[in-house]
């Protein structure tokens, strides 16, 4: 039943993402041929009410194929779904993309995520992620690729100032396992270390205009699924944590986003939530003493206005 039921799934997951990336095509290829800014966001709008669509379709069968999974989610209180965010998640599987979406669908605007430029060949789904402008980076060790992300990255922001925009960015750069993290010698007990060339860029371009930074901290409580699991209804239990946290001024409108003094800056803000998601992770997962360490002498290390804002929601 479970091999039929992801079968099934899988079908249906298919045919709507081959539906609406199709359907993605005409205002595509109208806002690279008609270059004038009212055209422009008319299309872009379409664009986004059909991934939205897209969306709202898998949420539909992720809750069908299993009705009696635990989601227990906090922190989605006083979102926009018209605003701009900036949002930063640790990553596992690629069962964490479509838990995102669902998570902040109809919340806020639709995720636009940052992809190994390797992925703009992916059949169907490639033509939809260029549809959607997301910004394709190369994650290249020269300075030659690091320059070129950096522009990409700039452009794909650039557009993103015309209409509400979520930029997704999974920090890690790559999903975490334990055999990744022996390699490179992560101080981290659940997570990789943080790679911050695409916050940087995103910030650098359009941080005065992002309302927060969404710092999300996904757990599987039961174990990581893979994406096979959740088409056969296999996934029992997540845990999702959203901490709306205020990006300092200092961060923002950097003309220079690889400049040392920035990448300092940028660096340690995001190591002290790195340190602060490592220990919520084990306190989730209930690891002896993960609590405790958590709150710390002083409680529990926030950004100035960026306290979390909680909500429970079961599925």
């Amino acid at each position: 039943m479970q091999l039929l039921r992801g079968a099934l799934t899988g079908f249906i997951l298919g045919l709507n993402t081959l539906v609406v990336a199709l359907s993605l095509v005409p205002p595509a290829l109208l806002k690279l041929l008609v270059p004038v800014p009212a055209v422009r966001r008319l299309a872009d709008r379409a664009l986004a009410a059909l991934a939205s669509g897209w969306v709202a379709v898998n949420n539909g069968w992720i809750a069908a194929v299993r009705p009696g999974a635990r989601w227990d989610v906090q922190g989605l209180e006083g979102l926009d779904p018209r605003g701009w965010y900036l949002v930063a998640s640790n990553h596992q599987t690629w069962v964490d993309i479509l838990v995102l979406q669902r998570v902040f669908h109809g919340r806020i605007p639709f995720l636009k995520f940052f992809l190994k430029r390797e992925l703009i060949w992916v059949p169907v789904i490639g033509l939809a992620w260029w549809a959607l402008d997301f910004p394709f980076m190369s994650r290249g060790r020269s300075k030659g690729a690091l320059r070129k992300d950096l522009e990409t990255t700039r452009r794909a922001c650039e557009k993103f100032k015309q209409i509400p925009t979520s930029v997704m960015n999974f920090v890690e750069g790559t999903r975490a396992t334990p055999a990744k993290r022996a390699q490179e010698k992560s101080p981290y007990r659940h997570l990789l270390r943080p790679k911050i060339g695409g916050l940087s860029v995103a910030l650098a371009t359009m941080g005065e205009q992002f309302q927060a930074l969404l710092d999300v901290t996904i757990v599987y409580p039961l174990g990581t699924p893979t994406f096979w699991d959740l088409l056969c209804g296999r996934l029992e239990a997540v845990i999702v944590r959203v901490q709306q946290r205020a990006i300092p001024a200092e961060l923002c409108g950097v003309e220079h986003a690889a400049e040392r003094a920035h990448v300092v800056r940028l660096g340690r803000w995001v190591e002290q939530q790195w340190k602060e998601k490592d220990r919520l992770v084990g306190e989730l997962l209930g690891e002896p003493g993960a609590a405790a360490a958590a709150a710390g002498p002083g409680g529990p290390a926030v950004e100035p206005g960026g306290e979390a804002v909680r909500e429970t929601r079961a599925a």
